[in-house]
């Protein structure tokens, strides 16, 4: 029989550790490579779902933009509309606006000259004060009140 000597067992000892040591790093690797497939895969499946959605988001915006310019375009008609009704407004107050002032004024001078009261009106009765014993009727505009 052959004996082990010391440097046999120390040289058995360190290939043993350099197989373990090998064996846990090929396991350490094949797990790494499942991981770097699945985080592929899953990378893979985002860009798939991501590029539409970009699309749709992209159109969306394009949309957007759209109605703004559009909104925008309307505003700016109802502002020109907003000036141009206040402009013919003013117009109108300046044209017809002293001349039926004159005329309302007119009608109603006319009216009070030719006593405008109508029949079915009473005439409204004077007023009257008591003073110690007698009643005195006011006249006038002085002291009128309702």
């Amino acid at each position: 029989m052959h004996t082990v000597s010391g440097g046999e067992v120390a040289g058995i000892l360190v290939a043993v550790f350099w197989a373990i040591l090998v064996s846990f790093l090929a396991v350490a690797l094949a797990r790494v490579a499942q991981t770097l497939k699945a985080t592929t895969k899953l990378v893979a499946e985002v860009t798939d779902q991501a590029v539409p959605l970009l699309a749709d988001a992209s159109a969306a915006v394009r949309s957007a933009q759209t109605q703004i310019d559009r909104v925008d375009s309307i505003a700016s008609d109802v502002q020109e509309v907003t000036s141009n009704a206040s402009a013919l407004s003013t117009t109108v107050a300046s044209t017809f606006g002293g001349p039926l002032v004159k005329v309302a004024a007119f009608g109603y001078g006319v009216r009070r000259a030719l006593g405008g009261r109508k029949e079915d009106v009473p005439a409204k009765a004077p007023r009257r004060t008591v003073i110690v014993g007698r009643t005195v009727t006011r006249r006038g505009a002085r002291g009128k009140r309702d």
